[in-house]
C-alpha cells in the first residue's frame, strides 16, 4: 500500500507492477485523508478538520460531515487489505488518528532520502539520492484538496522541499563537473519560480560555466525586472553578487566544462572563441568596501542567432560604418566618424536583429570594454520600454552601485555618457520605435559603435545624430535555400531543391518565415518539402502555417500594424483588397475613396514602416505576405485558423513523393 500526497492525493494497492488506486471519492474525503497523512501517528481533532475543509463559515453539520468522510476512508482502506501493511484508522474522542508506517507515505520517504543526501562531501551519491527523491513528485502536492489556508500553507511548505532538493541536486552534478546536467535540473525550475532569487543565482552560475554567459546575464535582467515591477525591489545580495562575479571573470569559455564545445544555437560560435577562463565559485565571494576590484566587462549581447549564414554586404558594411580603421570614410584616430551610429532598418521578419547580433559576435576584440544590448520593444506589441529603465541596467551592468544611479533621467543619461565616453564600447539598441526612445541611449564620445534596429526608417536619427542608414532586404533564393538547408539539414533540401526555391518564394525570402515553414516541417521529420509547399500555396492558410507558437509573420506584422493610425490602417486594408500588389497614388486614392493629397502622406508612412517598399518614384509594392496579412481587417484577426499542413479538409494538399 502506498500513501501519495506529492501529486494528486491517492492510495495505491496490490503489486508494484499493477497498482489499483482505491477510490476515495471527493475533495473534502480526500482533504481529511490528507490532512491525517501530513500528521501520521498524531492525532487530528475535528476542529483542525473543520477548520482546513471550510474556508467560509463551517455548515451547522460539519462533524457530521466529517464523520461521513472518515466512515469511507476507514471502508475503503479496509477493503484495500490496510490491515495487512499496518495501516488503521481510529478515533479517539473528538479526534482521529491515523496509524501508518511511515515508509508507505512518499513525503516521509522524500524527506529521508534528502536528508541522507551530501551533494558536496558525496555528490554521487547524493545524486542518486535526491534523484529518486524527486522522482517521487507526480505534479503539485496535494492536488485534488479543497482550495483552503491550510491545504495552500501545505503545499508550499512541500513545494519549498522539493526546490531545496532540487538546488541540492544541481549542486551535487556540479561538484562532479557536470554543469550542463545541473543546469537542465534548475532550468525548469527557475522557470516555475521566476522571483526565487538564490535558484536564479545559482542557474546564472551554471550557465556561465556551460560557456552561455549571455544567457546568464539574460536570467539577471530579466529577475531584476520582475522584481521591480512585481515587488518594486532590487536585486538581493545574492543575486548581485552572482552577477558581479560573471561580469568580473570576462567572456565565457568555448564550451561547457567538462563537455563537448556546445554548436551553433546552443551559445557557441565557431571562430570566434575567446580564451578559457576560470570558472566563478559556486558561491559567489564579496569584494571588501576597500578594495578597487576592476570595472566590470558587461556582455549583453544576446547568444549568436543558430543558422545565420549570407548577408555579406551588409555585415562588411556594418564593419566599414561601426569598425575603426576598417577603411576610407573614417575619422583620424582610428574611429568611426559621427559617433559611429549605425541604423539597421528593413520590414518585420527579415533579420535585423540576427545580423546586428551576428555582428556583433563576430567582433569580440574590437569592443574590450564590452559590449550592452537592449530590447527597446518598439514592435512587440506592449508597451514600449523606457530609456530610463534601460540606462538603469546599463548603469549597474558597468558596476555603478543601485544607490548610485540616479533617479532623474537626464542625470543617469549623463552618467551613462560620462562612463561609456572613455570605453571602447558597442551598444547595440534593438527594436526601436522611434528616434526620442534612442537619443538618451547613445554613448557619448567617439570610442563607442552604437548599433539600432528599427521597422521604422527613424529619420529623425538620421537628422539630429547623422546615424548612417542600412537597409536590410528579404533574402535571395539562393540565400533563402541555404537558411531551409542550415535549419533542416542539407541532405533534405538537396532531395526537392524545386520546392525548397518555391518555400522561399511563398515565403517572400523573409528569414522568420523561412524559421517558421522550418519549424512546421522539423515537426514532421517524414515530409518532403513539396508537401508543405503546396498547402502554403492555399492564401487562406500561409499565415497561420507560417507561425510557430507565440511568433510568426502574422503577429510580426500586427505589432507593426498596431503602430499605425486608424486612416493608415484603413489605407493597408484596402490596398490588401485590391487586386494589384503595386499602385500609385491615384490608384491608391481609388481603392480607399480618400483625397489623393491626404493618400500620399499615407503611403510615406506605410513606406517608412516598411509595410510598402517604394520601389520607383509614386510606385509603391506590397509583399504577398504584408498583402495576405492586410485582407484581414489589418490586425491580423481575420486570419484563417491554424492547422497542420494536409489537415483542412477544404484545401487537404496533394500527398507529393513518399512520406
Amino acid at each position: 500500500m502506498d500513501f501519495s500526497l506529492l501529486g494528486p492525493v491517492s492510495v495505491t494497492t496490490g503489486p508494484s507492477a499493477a497498482p489499483v488506486e482505491l477510490p476515495l471519492g471527493p475533495a473534502k474525503r480526500r482533504s481529511v485523508l490528507a490532512m491525517l497523512l501530513l500528521r501520521p501517528n498524531s492525532t487530528v481533532s475535528v476542529e483542525q478538520l473543520i477548520s482546513s475543509l471550510w474556508e467560509d463559515e463551517p455548515p451547522a453539520h460539519a462533524r457530521t460531515v466529517i464523520q461521513g468522510h472518515v466512515s469511507r476512508l476507514r471502508a475503503a482502506l479496509s477493503e484495500g487489505g490496510a490491515g495487512h501493511h499496518g495501516v488503521e484508522l481510529t478515533t479517539h474522542s473528538s479526534a482521529y488518528l491515523l496509524r501508518v508506517p511511515e515508509t508507505l507515505i512518499d513525503t516521509q520517504r522524500f524527506d529521508q532520502l534528502v536528508a541522507h543526501a551530501r551533494p558536496e562531501a558525496a555528490p554521487r551519491d547524493a545524486v542518486q539520492l535526491l534523484s529518486q527523491a524527486l522522482g517521487l513528485w507526480r505534479g503539485p502536492a496535494l492536488t485534488g484538496t479543497v482550495a483552503s489556508p491550510p491545504f495552500a500553507a501545505a503545499a508550499h511548505a512541500l513545494e519549498e522541499r522539493r526546490l531545496t532538493a532540487v538546488e541540492a541536486l544541481a549542486r551535487a552534478h556540479g561538484a562532479l563537473g557536470e554543469d550542463e546536467r545541473a543546469a537542465g535540473v534548475l532550468h525548469p525550475a527557475a522557470l516555475a519560480n521566476p522571483l526565487r532569487e538564490g535558484l536564479i543565482a545559482a542557474l546564472m552560475l551554471v550557465l556561465y560555466r556551460t560557456g552561455r554567459q549571455s544567457d546568464a546575464i539574460g536570467w539577471f535582467h530579466r529577475t531584476r525586472q520582475l522584481l521591480a515591477d512585481d515587488l518594486g525591489v532590487d536585486p538581493g545580495e545574492r543575486l548581485r553578487s552572482a552577477y558581479q562575479e560573471i561580469l568580473r571573470a570576462g567572456p565565457a569559455a568555448d564550451g561547457p566544462r567538462g563537455g563537448a564545445p556546445e554548436g551553433p544555437g546552443q551559445g557557441g560560435h565557431a571562430g570566434h572563441g575567446a580564451q578559457p577562463v576560470p570558472s566563478p565559485p559556486a558561491h559567489p565571494v564579496s569584494v571588501p568596501a576597500n578594495v578597487s576590484a576592476p570595472a566590470p566587462v558587461p556582455e549583453l549581447l544576446p547568444r549568436p542567432p543558430a543558422g545565420f549564414l549570407g548577408r555579406n554586404t551588409e555585415l562588411a558594411e556594418l564593419t566599414r560604418l561601426a569598425l575603426p580603421d576598417s577603411g576610407p570614410g573614417h575619422a583620424p584616430g582610428g574611429y568611426p566618424h559621427e559617433g559611429g551610429i549605425t541604423l539597421v532598418t528593413g520590414p518585420a521578419g527579415v533579420g535585423k536583429t540576427g545580423l546586428v547580433v551576428h555582428w556583433g559576435h563576430a567582433h569580440p576584440a574590437a569592443f574590450p570594454d564590452g559590449r550592452l544590448f537592449a530590447d527597446l520593444r518598439g514592435f512587440s506589441g506592449g508597451e514600449a520600454v523606457a530609456p530610463a529603465e534601460v540606462l538603469r541596467e546599463f548603469l549597474y551592468a558597468m558596476g555603478t552601485p543601485p544607490e548610485q544611479i540616479p533617479s532623474s533621467p537626464e542625470a543617469a543619461s549623463a552618467l551613462y555618457r560620462s562612463l561609456v565616453g572613455r570605453r571602447r564600447m558597442l551598444v547595440v539598441l534593438d527594436n526601436a520605435g522611434s528616434s526620442a526612445q534612442v537619443r538618451p541611449l547613445l554613448p557619448g564620445g567617439p570610442h563607442c559603435a552604437t548599433l539600432v534596429t528599427s521597422r521604422s526608417r527613424l529619420d529623425g536619427l538620421i537628422a539630429t545624430d547623422s546615424a548612417r542608414p542600412v537597409r536590410l532586404h528579404a533574402l535571395g533564393t539562393e540565400d533563402g535555400v541555404a537558411l531551409l538547408g542550415a535549419l533542416l539539414g542539407p541532405g533534405r533540401v538537396a532531395e526537392d531543391p524545386d520546392a525548397a526555391r518555391e518555400l522561399v518564394a511563398l515565403c517572400d525570402g523573409l528569414p522568420l518565415a523561412l524559421r517558421a515553414a522550418s519549424a512546421q516541417l522539423m515537426a514532421r521529420p517524414r515530409w518532403r518539402l513539396a508537401r508543405l509547399a503546396t498547402a502554403l500555396r492555399d492564401e487562406r492558410r500561409r499565415l497561420p502555417l507560417l507561425s510557430a507558437e507565440d511568433t510568426g509573420v502574422a503577429a510580426a506584422l500586427r505589432n507593426s500594424v498596431a503602430r499605425l493610425s486608424a486612416d493608415d490602417a484603413e489605407l493597408l486594408r484596402a490596398l490588401g483588397a485590391g487586386f494589384a500588389r503595386e499602385v500609385n497614388t491615384a490608384e491608391a486614392a481609388a481603392l480607399s475613396g480618400a483625397d489623393p493629397e491626404l493618400i500620399q502622406d499615407s503611403l510615406e508612412r506605410l513606406a517608412e514602416m516598411h509595410l510598402l517598399d517604394e520601389e520607383a518614384t509614386n510606385r509603391y509594392v506590397m509583399s504577398d505576405l504584408v498583402k495576405l496579412f492586410a485582407q484581414g481587417d489589418g490586425s491580423g484577426r481575420g486570419e484563417a485558423p491554424a492547422g497542420a499542413p494536409g489537415e483542412d479538409p477544404d484545401a487537404r494538399p496533394e500527398e507529393t513523393g513518399p512520406r
